[in-house]
């Protein structure tokens, strides 16, 4: 799925403006290579060829075009999603779909990891619109590939729905941090384990039982975050 994509905005009599369309092409590309707070207005404007007045008058603040950065995004792998729906191919081709779409992205270059998760972690407030856009999209993307889980076999749908976007999180993270070829085969070959697993439940074969494995001991002295203040 395409993570660094915008779309074009409308002008009063909804005429597509051309200038509202460079400020989100050019947001997007900046926004997605070097960060959104790290890209000044001034920058923007300059950019995209428009003046202070164009920017104001399409968009209230930098922030407001980021909440249309990342709802452009939005649509962009809605629609992705949707022709390969609209294909007719069954559920586990259409999962299959959105995975090999992942691992292009994550070869392709510069690549600079997930958009949403990237956007969530300039705006940890919940209460952000930008980090609601993200958080918004997210539920849609995992009714999206638990629907198409469900339409293979409802058992167990919901977890695998999880871990199919948990996969997906993971390889996008390590496509960036770390090698990118690595990081698709992985993905792809994590995508074919879940299908096999969550299609055999359908046939009630125990190796599609969750919980079938032993429990792992427990890791101690993991940090997955900074220490709080003081500690």
């Amino acid at each position: 799925m395409n993570d660094t994509a915008s779309a074009p905005g409308k002008a009063p009599g909804g005429r597509v403006s051309a200038a509202r369309e460079r400020l989100l092409r050019t947001a997007g590309q900046l926004f997605y290579a070097e960060g959104i707070h790290t890209v000044g207005v001034d920058r923007l404007v300059a950019e995209a060829h428009v003046t202070n007045a164009t920017f104001y008058r399409h968009f209230r603040s930098k922030e407001d075009l980021a909440v249309a950065y990342i709802g452009g995004v939005d649509r962009t792998i809605r629609a992705q999603i949707d022709s390969l729906a609209a294909a007719d191919a069954p559920p586990d081709a259409v999962l299959r779909g959105i995975g090999a779409s992942l691992v292009e992205q994550i070869r392709s270059p510069g690549y600079r990891g997930c958009a949403f998760l990237n956007a969530a972690a300039e705006y940890p407030d919940p209460e952000h619109p930008v980090h609601r856009a993200v958080v918004e999209h997210r539920a849609w993307f995992l009714r999206t590939v638990t629907g198409l889980f469900a339409a293979i076999t409802a058992a167990e749908s919901a977890y695998a729905g999880r871990h199919f976007v948990m996969l997906r999180d993971g390889a996008m993270s390590a496509g960036y941090l770390g090698d990118p070829v690595v990081a698709g085969e992985t993905l792809r070959r994590g995508i074919d384990g879940l299908l096999r697993v969550h299609a055999a439940r359908e046939l009630g074969e125990d190796a599609a039982a969750p919980g079938g494995a032993p429990d792992a001991p427990a890791v101690a002295d993991v940090a997955c975050a900074p220490p709080p203040p003081g500690a």
